[in-house]
């Protein structure tokens, strides 16, 4: 392709993403699976522009406004080409020739207006600190009052890209021999500074014709994601609910640190995800302790009241905002794919209500988000609490089960990229302490 047929392409993914209901991952994948005359550089070009792109769009969108230019794909993406390549109007004016592989010839207004974006440094003196640090201004008071001092620090830590952390199946290999077998394979990687079961890739690569991947010796999991399970302290033998089980990554943590020996029950409200898990489970050696329970149908709903202090571990991973994956997904801090926030965190105190009869006195509830928002992690937990004095916070130096590698101080897991180098995660554990006020919730 042609730097001008580059260019288009990434305008038409950004009109797409404007205009859509799922998410920029999605867009693009669609974009690309329908374009397979697209070769593999002009691929990683495109991608890589368009996402660059979306994690500056508050401040590209400032630009555009201040130039006075209505902000669109065609707009970004010449605004992306100045300040973010810094691309001087001579170049971008050929890009832009009206070609049948080009954008559109620019127009006088676009003319005028690249003229006084070329040169001109991103960050700009007028620029409010929620647009500089790519905040939605509705977060911003709450993010400014959680990381105070931090906050540039930890929010120039989101603009990042993702490492590609693995998690070892140690049902069937050591953490050590894991990375042996892709140092022959010539894969760069390290083990995580948290996590007994992770692997942090070097540099990205194609791991889905690795010996290791294809062995099952390897898996695709966030170090935060993976810490979650381990916050659980699974143990062989234990009774584990995990309850928002998904595509069962955790599930599949939690089995192998079991041993694969006790009893693990997966449930979550979308059937198809659990059944999509169940090969998962098989081919990861660990299916043998593991049942699925689809909470659309009315037998597992009611089999869930009948729980009543059954399990020592149940975890949630509730549904929520999502914003500790910014780095992922850019493009999740200004289009919304879902239920609202209110509407967030009125799903997690149900759930967190629904559940918590099930878990045995001394028993653990882990409570867990992806979500860097105070009002879906400490907020929710301290409102939990207040009605439900069965439970008491377990402070993370207690429940942690390394005690000389703990990644947080204070009562809660709260990981970030800055000083973790992981996804946002938070993680509560709460233990039950008696069973003197919990009622059963009515799920039919």
């Amino acid at each position: 392709m042609t730097p001008a047929a580059r260019i288009k392409a990434s305008i038409e993914i950004f009109n797409t993403i404007e205009k859509s209901i799922v998410p920029m991952d999605s867009v693009v994948g669609d974009y690309m699976r329908g374009r397979k005359y697209i070769g593999s550089k002009d691929r990683r070009y495109i991608v890589g522009f368009c996402y660059d792109a979306m994690r500056a769009y508050a401040k590209l969108r400032w630009w555009l406004e201040k130039v006075g230019l209505e902000v669109d794909g065609r707009t970004i993406v010449m605004a992306a080409l100045a300040l973010l390549e810094t691309r001087d109007a001579a170049y971008i004016d050929v890009i832009f020739n009206g070609d049948k592989y080009s954008p559109e010839t620019l127009d006088d207004a676009e003319k005028a207006a690249l003229n006084n974006l070329v040169g001109q440094d991103l960050v700009h003196a007028d620029m409010a600190e929620h647009v500089q640090l790519e905040i939605p201004e509705k977060y911003y008071d709450a993010l400014k009052g959680l990381h105070g001092d931090d906050l540039a620090d930890e929010m120039h830590a989101y603009m990042g890209e993702a490492a590609l952390d693995l998690r070892v199946n140690l049902m069937r290999i050591a953490r050590d021999d894991a990375l042996a077998s892709l140092k022959k394979e010539d894969i760069a990687a390290k083990p995580h500074q948290y996590s007994p079961w992770g692997i942090r890739l070097k540099q990205k690569t194609f791991l889905t014709t690795t010996k290791s991947y294809k062995k099952q010796f390897i898996d695709i999991q966030d170090e935060g994601s993976q810490l979650i399970a381990y916050a659980c302290n699974p143990q062989p033998s234990m009774q584990v609910l995990d309850f928002c089980a998904g595509a069962g990554g955790k599930t599949l943590g939690l089995a192998a640190a079991m041993n694969c020996k006790g009893r693990i029950v997966a449930m979550d409200i979308d059937s198809r995800r659990l059944a999509k898990a169940k090969p998962r489970f098989k081919r990861a050696a660990v299916s043998d302790i593991i049942e699925t329970r689809g909470l659309e149908e009315s037998k597992n709903r009611k089999w869930l009241r009948r729980q009543k202090e059954t399990f020592d571990v149940t975890l949630i991973d509730v549904p929520c905002s999502g914003t500790g994956t910014w780095r992922r997904n850019p493009d999740m801090r200004w289009h919304h794919y879902g239920p609202t926030l209110d509407e967030l965190i009125q799903t997690q105190s149900e759930i967190l209500d629904r559940v918590s009869h099930t878990v045995k006195i001394g028993g653990r509830l882990v409570y867990a988000t992806c979500s860097i928002l105070p009002q879906e992690n400490e907020e929710q937990i301290a409102a939990f609490l207040a009605r439900n004095p069965d439970y008491k916070v377990l402070p993370l130096a207690q429940a942690w089960p390394d005690k000389d590698n703990i990644p947080c101080s204070g009562d809660y897991m709260r990981l970030s990229p800055h000083q973790h180098g992981t996804d946002g995660f938070f993680a509560a554990v709460l233990e039950r302490v008696s069973a003197d006020h919990i009622q059963e919730q009515d799920n039919s």
